[in-house]
């Protein structure tokens, strides 16, 4: 399918966007005319407890300093909870269906308020105060978000983990936030597999040891599976919270206090930690999910996503809440105990907006059209997808077969340290073209740069930036602002680099054609490859190796790692280094294949050539490009010969 092909703006607007074609342009005319009045008028979407009066104040030059409307206080939990008690009270608000279990837990925003509440007044009897840090390590279950809002309530600041990381991973995590409580569950269950989460915790404070600042391990019950409890600091969650008042006095936060950490892979070996603040962050998520998701009473959103990303943070939990919408989890896999269990959740709970990443899209295509049609889909009206780039067929199956050519298809980019969208259509006010992420919002100013860092003006490609602050933007890096400025602001002074390539068209639409460093983006979960690199190191039978990301047809990419053995006497197998990474970082991040060579391709300085490593994965043998940097052509033979010996086909299909 061409990338022109355009899909136009849907008959019937209205219902799907509040705007039509003329006022979003006049918004974003405004956005760019005065943008401090402009994200004033968008702080209104919130409940503050003192206005503020200033919307942007600082800079991207020098040592980079970001405010949002600085002199504002809130609360984000009164923000998603009791400004809406008011007139929708009763009105569900969270809506937790677990895998095995026939009946969903619904929960109105009046018995969300009081779990939350309960919980916050635990969190302050364990002595956790304003500023603290909170990890939290549970499945998809209610207790998730209302551990999330729980600590925004009291002023603490939350750190969510993905539950697939190792215990080293996690360990490495829990020192660097100082976190002081840490809430996980006994287990995670995924189809038929049990991951252990509560023993996998353990192993992570045994591993921090003294450098670790918990106190206090409160631990749910998800399974009747039994789980170690240390006496004097593990708390069992429910008999320990359920005893507390169901009110709690919100702590007044300045717009600027941080509302969480959130840990993402960068091109070095260490997890940087996102920092998010409170009134920014909220604007930004009501905003973003506001327009591009036009919640209207009786919605029903189901973001797919894992609380532990940033997807999950605003398009899960404070998004649809500060939106006052219904906001919907699952806890199970797309077609476990059988093929089909999404659309069935979305019949049965009538979700009105399906939003999901590309890789659960090309799994879903590959089990047929006829396995669709047997559901009921007619509550639908908005189809959303982001984490990765779409290709423009998963695209037109997902606008064509689930949304039966009635429901906008919203293909969004956003990162963790954007904290929500910035490109993505308006549904109902803009043409589509299947595979692009359309435009900015109002108020976003994207550029495009050559390698240089000058400006690209009209058609082209090259590196997307940004030009001006947005409300959403990650303030800094924990404890770490130097590296903040440099990952960031080094590129082309004035702008922030994404890091992300893109490509524009004459209509001004985006292409997102992936990372511009050494970050592999699996089913949606960016890994630094320098994180790879040096998990697969750490074994002492490997003196070097080399990580890359190749195209996948499910996940969007699949990891190649290429590993030379301290000599040939050295006895490591492939599947030793794949439970090397596993161990190290989690069973999500090991690699699809791994190559025991004798050498990489190198330049004549000795630094290793990716490039070459990835087209020889990908079997682009014929667009090798010039060898004669290389100190040693030689080894390009042999690399090819090692991957595709006896014309095998690489795994990564």
């Amino acid at each position: 399918m061409s990338e022109h092909t355009i899909i136009p703006v849907h008959p019937q607007s209205a219902e799907y966007s509040l705007l039509t074609p003329s006022q979003l342009q006049a918004m974003t005319r405004r956005a760019e005319r005065d943008p401090d009045g402009f994200w004033l008028d968008q702080a209104e979407r919130i409940h503050w407890h003192s206005n503020p009066t200033r919307a942007f104040c600082g800079s991207f030059q020098d040592d980079v300093e970001i405010n949002w409307y600085h002199d504002g206080t809130l609360n984000a939990s009164v923000s998603c909870i009791d400004s809406h008690l008011g007139d929708r009270a009763d009105q569900v608000a969270l809506i937790s269906h677990r895998d095995g279990t026939d009946e969903a837990e619904k929960l109105t925003y009046r018995m969300l308020h009081e779990r939350v509440c309960r919980l916050a007044n635990a969190l302050q009897h364990l002595g956790v105060s304003r500023g603290d840090r909170v990890a939290i390590s549970l499945p998809m279950v209610s207790e998730a978000p209302i551990a999330m809002l729980a600590c925004a309530r009291i002023g603490a600041v939350h750190v969510v983990l993905f539950g697939g990381l190792s215990a080293e991973a996690i360990a490495e995590r829990l020192v660097d936030s100082g976190a002081r409580v840490v809430i996980t569950a006994n287990e995670i269950a995924r189809g038929a597999k049990r991951i252990p989460l509560k023993h996998i915790m353990d192993e992570a404070l045994k591993k921090a040891g003294a450098e670790s600042a918990v106190e206090t391990v409160l631990v749910l019950r998800t399974t009747d599976a039994p789980v170690a409890m240390l006496p004097e600091r593990d708390l069992d969650f429910h008999d320990f919270v359920d005893w507390f008042e169901p009110d709690c006095i919100p702590e007044i936060m300045n717009a600027e206090d941080p509302l969480f950490l959130l840990y993402t892979s960068g091109s070095t070996g260490k997890p940087k930690a996102v920092v998010h603040t409170t009134g920014g962050y909220m604007v930004w998520a009501a905003y973003t999910m506001g327009m591009v998701y036009t919640h209207r009473p009786n919605d029903v959103l189901w973001c797919t996503a894992d609380v532990a990303w940033i997807t999950g943070h605003t398009s899960v939990v404070y998004g649809p809440l500060a939106n006052g919408s219904t906001t919907m989890m699952f806890d199970g896999l797309p077609s476990y105990p059988q093929p089909g269990r999404w659309w069935e959740l979305i019949e049965r709970h009538k979700v009105t907006m399906l939003f999901t990443a590309p890789t659960a899209i090309r799994s879903l295509m590959r089990e047929g059209d006829d396995l669709v049609n047997r559901y009921d889909l007619s509550s639908l009206r908005l189809l959303g997808t982001a984490g990765e780039p779409i290709s423009p067929d998963a695209w037109m199956w997902y606008h064509d077969v689930v949304g039966k050519g009635r429901c906008p298809v919203v293909d969004t980019w956003w990162q963790t340290e954007t904290a929500g969208i910035m490109l993505g259509p308006i549904p109902g006010a803009q043409k589509l073209k299947p595979g692009s992420a359309t435009m900015p919002l109002p108020g976003v100013s994207m550029v495009l740069t050559d390698t240089k860092g000058d400006v690209i003006e009209g058609a082209g490609e090259g590196c997307l930036c940004v030009t001006r602050s947005w409300p959403g933007q990650a303030r800094t890096l924990w404890k770490d602002h130097a590296r903040f400025q440099q990952t960031y602001f080094s590129f082309s002074p004035g702008l922030y680099f994404t890091g992300d390539g893109a490509r524009r068209d004459a209509d001004g639409y985006y292409w997102i054609t992936g990372r511009m460093d050494d970050v592999i983006n699996i089913s949606g979960h960016r890994i630094g490859t320098a994180e790879i690199e040096e998990a697969v190191g750490a074994d002492r039978r490997i003196t070097e190796c080399a990580a890359v990301g190749v195209p996948h047809s499910v996940k969007g990419q699949a990891l190649v790692v290429f590993a030379i053995a301290r000599d040939e006497q050295t006895s490591i197998t492939p599947e030793d280094i794949t439970r090397q990474v596993s161990l190290a970082i989690g069973r999500y991040a090991a690699p699809d294949e791994v190559f025991i060579v004798p050498d990489l391709p190198r330049t004549r300085s000795g630094k290793i050539v990716r490039r070459l490593l990835r087209k020889i994965a990908s079997g682009e043998l014929d667009t090798l490009g010039d060898l004669s940097m290389l100190s040693d052509a030689d080894s390009v033979d042999m690399l090819i010969n090692t991957v595709w010996k006896e014309e095998q086909t690489l795994n990564v299909a």
